[in-house]
């Protein structure tokens, strides 16, 4: 598994962990680009399916909501990367 915090400034929601940072205005922009980077950087291979676990920075909001918190913002994406041919295998 594959993982990253996960945070929104303002504007945007920013992905980052040590090796990659990854900004979008959407979620499902995010999700491209966290995708994208990972191929770029290697991280993901050609047939392989990786999990990508996005955990919400608590500290970026105020403390009254930060009970509510884990149950909306953490996340899981999965990435797959097929073949040529089309098939993936799970990992």
């Amino acid at each position: 598994m594959i993982e990253f915090t996960l945070i929104h400034d303002g504007k945007d929601w920013i992905a980052e962990n040590p090796q990659i940072r990854v900004a979008a205005s959407t979620l499902e922009e995010l999700d491209r680009c966290i995708k994208a980077s990972l191929i770029r950087e290697g991280a993901i291979q050609p047939g392989e399916v990786k999990k990508v676990f996005m955990a919400f920075d608590n500290a970026t909001i105020p403390q009254w909501i930060r009970q509510y918190a884990p149950h909306y913002f953490n996340r899981v994406l999965k990435v797959t990367l097929a073949l040529p041919d089309g098939t993936i295998t799970e990992t």
